[in-house]
């Protein structure tokens, strides 16, 4: 869904449909037309995402995500601006350097505060995107761009419609995921906790590409 990739099986479906409406054409002695077989298309596109949306209903995992992007659906899938990065993937889906994450399925911390203020037992990323005062700064010049609610619907739903958007919120996450990241790696240096002690070997070099801030 972040990669706004339709599934697999309803884009087959679509080829599949659209191959057998065009054979059954040509058995009549119609040639579709290019622009005939792209509005068929574009048909059929439409049909897959309503089916996709309905399956949205109960999502299973990422819940968060899901319930933003759902109402947008449409407008996400055909949006021509803007592209997912590491950081800002992390703050639309959750998972990453956020206390809660670390804690509960990365198993990299012992608890899920916020190590960046002391008013959040359960630091997960809408707290880094709307409350944590450690990111005050960037957060006003996001809030400039964006507007002042910055619940995930609202955030997802002003990337979709503006490209400027889009790029305020990238500005935010790897300005401030950056910064988390350099963080935790320091307290991965600093512990004697088995469970922060630092990746080594294949799977340290493999994370550490991820952590690289964009060229």
């Amino acid at each position: 869904m972040l990669a706004g990739s339709i599934p697999w099986d309803l884009e087959a479906r679509t080829l599949a449909s659209l191959f057998k409406w065009r054979e059954e054409a040509l058995a009549r002695g119609h040639r579709p037309a290019p622009r005939e077989i792209a509005g068929r298309r574009n048909e059929l596109c439409q049909r897959s995402i309503q089916e996709w949306s309905h399956r949205l209903e109960r999502p299973s995992a990422g819940r968060r995500t899901v319930e933003a992007i759902r109402p947008v659906l449409t407008q996400w899938l055909a949006k021509q601006h803007g592209s997912l990065s590491y950081r800002l993937t992390q703050m639309l889906s959750g998972h990453g350097c956020f206390g809660g994450y670390l804690c509960r399925i990365a198993g990299r911390e012992p608890s899920a505060v916020c190590h960046h203020c002391d008013g959040c037992a359960d630091e997960d990323a809408q707290h880094t995107l709307e409350d944590c005062p450690a990111w005050d700064e960037d957060r006003a010049r996001l809030r400039a761009v964006v507007g002042d609610d910055l619940s995930l619907p609202a955030v997802v739903r002003q990337m979709a419609d503006s490209e400027t958007s889009w790029t305020a919120v990238q500005a935010f996450a790897e300005s401030v995921m950056l910064r988390k990241e350099a963080a935790e790696r320091e307290r991965e240096d600093t512990t004697d906790l088995p469970i922060r002690r630092r990746r080594t070997g294949r799977r340290r070099r493999a994370y550490a590409l991820h952590l690289l801030p964009p060229q």
